[in-house]
């Protein structure tokens, strides 16, 4: 059958809510500002264990360009418009602005861990109705986040103290 000119061809099989649309914005623009501030970060950090610090910046920065991508992709597969412009991700992003300037290790650590947490904040708080109206989304917020939360771990494991510190609350 030849498709009349009344019709605009095959139909998808699933299209996203405006809800879910909003959802994923969210954790686009996380992960868009997480890769900038982790570059923010990676290029003023200074202090004792300086090499290690900026080195494991970069496979944040990585992850984080990789699944901005990813859920921008996910968002097109939707029929979903992905706003990635600055001055979206500065208006919506949710994690905290990074400090200008050089910044000590210690405190890049703790500023870091923050930023991880903040993202995986929005995926935890849009996962459950992701997850109702389209599994196979939810899927790719598992995976960001089991990597985003063992990086948090990781990090914030320079700032600890064996048997005298306990993480610090994301909270806080």
């Amino acid at each position: 059958m030849t498709p009349s000119a009344t019709t605009s061809g095959p139909k998808p099989a699933f299209r996203a809510s405006e809800e879910l649309a909003d959802r994923l914005q969210r954790v686009h623009v996380d992960l868009i500002d997480l890769h900038v501030q982790g570059k923010q970060a990676h290029w003023n950090i200074v202090g004792k264990n300086f090499r290690d610090l900026h080195l494991q910046l970069d496979e944040i920065i990585e992850a984080a360009r990789l699944f901005s991508d990813e859920i921008a992709e996910r968002m097109r597969a939707l029929y979903i418009t992905p706003d990635g412009r600055a001055a979206t991700v500065a208006e919506q992003s949710s994690l905290p602005e990074f400090p200008s300037g050089e910044v000590d290790t210690t405190e890049a650590i703790d500023l870091v861990t923050e930023r991880l947490y903040a993202a995986c904040g929005t995926m935890r708080e849009v996962h459950d109705d992701v997850d109702e109206e389209d599994p196979t989304t939810a899927d790719l917020l598992h995976g960001f986040l089991e990597k985003l939360e063992q990086f948090a771990w990781m990090v914030s494991a320079e700032n600890r103290i064996a048997g005298k510190t306990t993480p610090k609350p994301i909270d806080e």
